[in-house]
């Protein structure tokens, strides 16, 4: 059979997620002062060059550092919710000592 996962439960799936949102507003205020921060070296170290060069630097930062807050979020809300351990692992029979190899 194959074990129901916490995140099933509707209270502590509403609680995971409002954490998960929080990690990414915070992510999201640290984003916008790197982006700021790299522009004002940018624009330190070079003058204006282009209004182009700026805003390609800016959504390079931005979507790199956003994309990756959102997947090692999504890693967290997996891990601390116990959702990583409620799975159904059909190899553990043909191991047969029972031991978690992975």
């Amino acid at each position: 059979m194959i074990p129901r996962s916490p995140l099933d439960d509707p209270e502590r799936a509403a609680h995971a997620w409002a954490r998960y949102r929080r990690l990414m507003r915070f992510m999201m205020g640290v984003t916008v002062g790197v982006i700021l921060i790299a522009l004002a070296l940018l624009y330190k170290a070079n003058g204006f060059v282009s209004v182009h060069f700026f805003i390609a630097t800016a959504l390079g930062i931005g979507f790199t550092m956003l994309l990756m807050s959102a997947l090692m979020g999504l890693v967290f809300l997996s891990s601390g919710t116990g959702h990583d351990e409620a799975i159904y692992d059909p190899l553990d029979d043909e191991r047969g000592d029972g031991e978690d190899r992975s």
